[in-house]
């Protein structure tokens, strides 16, 4: 039996570090193109403040508040508009990540931050040694988690808590974590 060359690796979109994602298109609403949009802002409606919105690709979208998490959206394709009018286009949108660039958010507080600003925090435990980078902040409803890269170890994840990370200093590209007990009973337990 002929052995079939290797599928091409797909390119992956780059997602500028300055970016922020700040919601996602999902399923179709209906036959008229609007679709059901999942805003990450912390007020829902703000979503559509901050101005045409990117997918990973660069494509630009606005969108058009219909009801509570309905939108009707219209793509920015070489300076003009088109609308999206049928359920098949609205369909090809779902799970579009929808993003901005950091410059277009408003200065945090004093004691604010964007999640999007702890990527790439150096991780310190309470002693003051490193063991590991901020690699990415995952948020499925429950509450943040900060998933620390460790070198030649599995990545630890870590409740975004004032608890487990007490302290965090974003000019200096640092945060110190506790890391959670299960870890330190492993690690005693290995040694």
């Amino acid at each position: 039996m002929p052995r079939l060359p290797p599928a091409p690796e797909l390119p992956q979109p780059a997602t500028p570090a300055r970016r922020v994602l700040l919601g996602a298109i999902g399923r179709p609403h209906g036959v008229r193109g609007l679709v059901r949009v999942v805003s990450y802002t912390a007020n829902p409606a703000d979503l559509t403040a901050y101005g045409p919105l990117r997918d990973e690709r660069g494509q630009s979208f606005v969108l058009r508040w219909q009801a509570d998490g309905i939108a009707a959206v219209v793509a920015l394709e070489g300076g003009h508009e088109r609308s999206i009018t049928d359920r098949t286009e609205a369909a090809r949108l779902t799970n579009t990540r929808l993003y901005i660039d950091r410059e277009q958010l408003p200065p945090p507080a004093a004691d604010e931050f964007y999640l999007a600003d702890l990527i790439g925090l150096e991780a310190f435990d309470g002693r003051g040694a490193s063991f590991g980078r901020v690699v990415a902040v995952h948020d499925y409803g429950a509450g943040a988690s900060l998933e620390i890269g460790q070198a030649e170890r599995p990545s630890l994840l870590v409740p975004f808590t004032r608890e487990a990370v007490p302290e965090i200093d974003i000019a200096a590209g640092r945060l110190v974590v506790h890391p959670p007990v299960e870890r330190e009973l492993a690690e005693l337990s290995a040694a």
